[in-house]
Formats: structure tokens, C-alpha cells, sequence
């Protein structure tokens, strides 16, 4: 990737890539999100010094809460997702 985890979880070549491939709209939609869940997901591992496949949904949920309360007390720019 070209940009760290924390801009980015999709690079605009990879965008290229699925919107050249032969899918309809919604399933280049999918794989979009696929490709930046994966990233994310590694993030979110990464935090919980966890593989990937031992990530438990409260765990995920946690994860987003803190990400969220972060936006929330110290802006936009300290926070993981940048939505």
C-alpha cells in the first residue's frame, strides 16, 4: 500500500483494478469493502496482539467504540478511521 493503515485501507490502484474487473456494480462494491475489512481487521489484531482468525466480535466492537471516542475527544486526525 501507499499510504499507511491509519489514511488508507484500499490504494487507488487496487480500486483500479476491481473497477476493471468484470462484476457488476454491488459486487465491486463488495470487494472493495472485502479488501478494506481485511486491512482493518489486521489492524485491529494488531492491537489486540491476536491473529486475525481469534478476533472475537466484542473485541471488534470494542475496538470501533475506542476509535470512535478518539474522533470524539481529540478530533478526527487521531483517530484510526477517517470518516
Amino acid at each position: 500500500m501507499t499510504d499507511s493503515p491509519s489514511n488508507q485501507f484500499l490504494t487507488a490502484e487496487e480500486s483500479s483494478a476491481v473497477d476493471m474487473a468484470l462484476l457488476a456494480a454491488h459486487e465491486k462494491f463488495l470487494t472493495r469493502l472485502t479488501i478494506s475489512s481485511q486491512r482493518l481487521l489486521a489492524v485491529i489484531a494488531a492491537h489486540y496482539t491476536v491473529a486475525i482468525e481469534e478476533l472475537t466480535p466484542a473485541q471488534i466492537i470494542a475496538w470501533f467504540e475506542q476509535d470512535s471516542k478518539v474522533r470524539r475527544e481529540q478530533g478526527p486526525e487521531a483517530a484510526i478511521l477517517k470518516w
